[in-house]
């Protein structure tokens, strides 16, 4: 039986995030009512003209540099003629022949190390309408609220050989736009979507075998379910003495398989030709000099400074980079109290922990550095203990709370009276002869649930260093 790989190269279209369209100043907005974030321009009517948002050139610019292309100094604009009903104008503006960027790669992690995954390209363009598919009606709506918003495509070389690798190129190329601000990414609104370019060849062979594309996929479950869905359907035809036929083809989530749209189609068949209503683009040295200077620290540097300015664990690290939001309240709030493995500590043990129970993105974090850092100045000069602290950790988290006014609205700064603790020493002792007689006897586990008998005594309030002092000195008169 013969063995076959995949071959796989992605087009990855993403927002970007100017505050108006890429050709006119409606709102990029996301949702909206239908059809209400539209103008003359961006709906194609008879006589208007487009204007190019020099912020969309400047985001895409950006984009390239921090993906090691090389950046297009003359560059043009492309109509791409095509009938569609999410394209009111029958074409869109795009570019073919000469794209803002080219021949660039980033670097993934594989099971087997590090591997360059080439960037071809990068263009912009203007995204097109979303179709409504209303099952009750019959019927086919559009609104065209997104249309005009702008996009640049990210074209990969076909440089992935399993859905491992393409979600590992997905997951770092979105980390290097959130970091850079340019898109938010967010692939349920639609701000981040995959077209997957797929083909299977036998192993060892060199030619590359006839390729499908599915379009639009947005979500990683789905976009792994879709690779080794076709994987699989190719290798059937094949396997029966069939041939792969070039076709786009859409992924079904609910039959978990794909089926076919219409033939691929070659960029001759969208006849284009240079856009006569958008003079050519010149991207002076100056200007690219700037946008140069303004690119922040991305993941990579930042979690190497982290493990050597700081001293966290690469693994630590890697789970405070992996959002920006993350890694922007770690250092503001290290800046504040000056202790970076105790800001490491309460981000990445409490605060992963309640963005898992709250299903929360960690970049929708809204958690204030400078009460982090009053929180931890707070335990580490003996006003609470570590328990309190987690309790009114949790109150920031949920409720923005100011822990210093909450702790003294709840009464829960730490009792160091040596006269409560020996009072509610003694009452714990005499309430619980047992586990004393058994500490006694040598069942050391006893000695912590006398602990706990105390802590809860003195209400989670008592420090636990002077409680385990206390309760050692009086067992040990026991002993005498």
């Amino acid at each position: 039986m013969k063995n076959y790989e995949m071959v796989i190269g992605l087009e990855v279209h993403v927002e970007l995030a100017t505050k108006t369209k890429i050709f006119c100043g409606c709102t990029t907005q996301f949702g909206g009512l239908p059809n209400t974030h539209c103008c003359p321009v961006c709906m194609g009517m008879p006589g208007t003209l487009p204007v190019l948002n020099k912020k969309v050139v400047e985001f895409a610019v950006a984009a390239g540099l921090a993906l090691g292309c090389e950046i297009t100094r003359h560059c043009r604009f492309d109509r791409k003629n095509y009938f569609y009903p999410d394209i009111p104008k029958a074409y869109q503006i795009s570019q073919l022949y000469l794209p803002i960027c080219r021949n660039g790669g980033i670097e993934i992690e594989t099971d087997t190390g590090k591997k360059r995954i080439g960037i071809h390209e990068i263009h912009m363009e203007e995204d097109a309408g979303k179709l409504v598919h209303d099952p009750w009606e019959d019927c086919t709506l559009v609104d065209y609220n997104r249309c005009g918003v702008p996009l640049i495509e990210i074209v990969s070389e076909p440089d992935m050989r399993s859905a491992d690798e393409v979600i590992a190129y997905l997951e770092k190329l979105r980390l290097i736009l959130k970091y850079l601000g340019v898109s938010d990414c967010k692939m349920q609104e639609g701000s981040l979507r995959a077209d997957i370019n797929l083909s299977v060849r036998e192993v060892g062979a060199a030619a590359f075998g006839t390729r499908t594309e599915m379009k639009n996929m947005n979500s990683f479950k789905a976009i792994v379910r879709a690779i080794e869905g076709e994987c699989k359907r190719q290798i059937e035809v094949l396997s029966n003495g069939g041939k792969v036929i070039q076709e786009t083809r859409r992924w079904d989530e609910n039959k978990d398989t794909s089926f076919a749209m219409r033939s691929k189609e070659d960029a001759q068949d969208y006849r284009y030709f240079p856009e006569p209503d958008l003079v050519p683009l010149v991207i002076d040295e100056d200007w690219l000099t700037r946008i140069k200077l303004r690119e922040p620290e991305l993941r990579d540097a930042k979690m190497k400074r982290y493990m050597e300015e700081f001293d966290i664990p690469a693994y630590d690290a890697a789970i405070l980079t992996g959002a920006k939001r993350m890694a922007d309240i770690f250092e503001e709030t290290v800046a504040i109290c000056g202790k970076p493995k105790e800001v490491s500590n309460w981000l990445m043990v409490e605060t992963m922990r309640l963005l898992k129970e709250t299903e929360t993105d960690a970049e929708e974090l809204a958690l204030a550095p400078e009460k982090l850092a009053a929180l931890i100045g707070m335990v580490d000069a003996g006003k609470i203990n570590r328990t309190v602290a987690k309790e009114v950790f949790g109150k920031i988290f949920m409720e923005d709370a100011d822990p210093e006014e909450y702790v003294k609205e709840k009464g829960l700064t730490m009792l160091q009276d040596d006269g409560l603790l020996r009072e509610a020493l003694s009452r714990v002792l005499a309430a619980n002869k047992q586990s004393v007689a058994d500490f006694l006897g040598g069942k050391d586990r006893a000695f912590g649930f006398l602990v706990g008998q105390m802590m809860k005594e003195l209400k989670g309030k008592a420090d636990p260093g002077m409680v385990n002092a206390l309760l050692r000195d009086a067992l040990a008169s026991y002993q005498k």
